[in-house]
């Protein structure tokens, strides 16, 4: 069995791929830390919607990440890091809003439920966010880079959907989508949701 999808990894973002093989992946957060290359991805997550489905999409399709340390500063109002945490925890409602959550727009949009429900199978993690001494974030990464085995199902590939939203900023009294029903009208600020 290959334990990483072809390509991995598969979504590009603020990372960098070390050892695909490590059974750890670091997420930094909104701190830009020199990587260890016994990682097996190691980079940032500054937003509590594409941020984290970016870190999904490369955990689940590499079946050898087993853990994730999760360190760093967190991200001002976005909260990336008790996001990540909740959406472990408590999954998604029918509306793809992140359970539990405290960032501003907590939506995913590109990544079903089965994805999630194998993310939380799959890693486990290491809750050390404002931790940002290098020393430390190197050690427990050599601790866990070999521990245990790899997942034993198959790597998942991720697809981008291609998604139109139902509705225009001509038919709704707002200059931003946020997300698929999810606007924001800048001139006052406000983040609504339409039916």
């Amino acid at each position: 069995m290959e334990n990483t999808t072809a390509n991995w990894p598969v979504v590009k973002g603020d990372c960098a791929s070390g050892d695909p093989g490590s059974r750890i992946a670091v997420v930094t957060l909104a701190s830009h830390m020199e990587p260890d290359e016994n990682a097996a991805i190691w980079g940032s997550c500054k937003t509590e919607n594409l941020g984290a489905e970016k870190v999904i999409a490369n955990v689940i399709s590499n079946s050898n990440i087993r853990y994730i340390l999760l360190c760093g500063a967190e991200s001002r109002g976005h909260l990336a890091g008790q996001t990540l945490l909740s959406l472990y925890n408590n999954g998604i409602d029918e509306n793809g809003r992140i359970i539990g959550s405290e960032g501003a727009i907590p939506f995913i949009e590109n990544i079903d439920g089965t994805m999630i429900e194998r993310f939380q199978r799959q890693v486990t993690f290491i809750e050390n966010i404002g931790l940002t001494d290098l020393d430390e974030i190197f050690r427990i990464v050599e601790e866990y880079k070999d521990k245990g085995d790899a997942f034993p199902e198959e790597p998942m590939m991720f697809q981008q959907p291609s998604r139109r939203c139902p509705f225009s900023l001509d038919e709704v009294d707002a200059d931003v989508i946020v997300a698929e029903n999810v606007f924001m009208d800048t001139s006052c600020g406000l983040i609504y949701e339409v039916d």
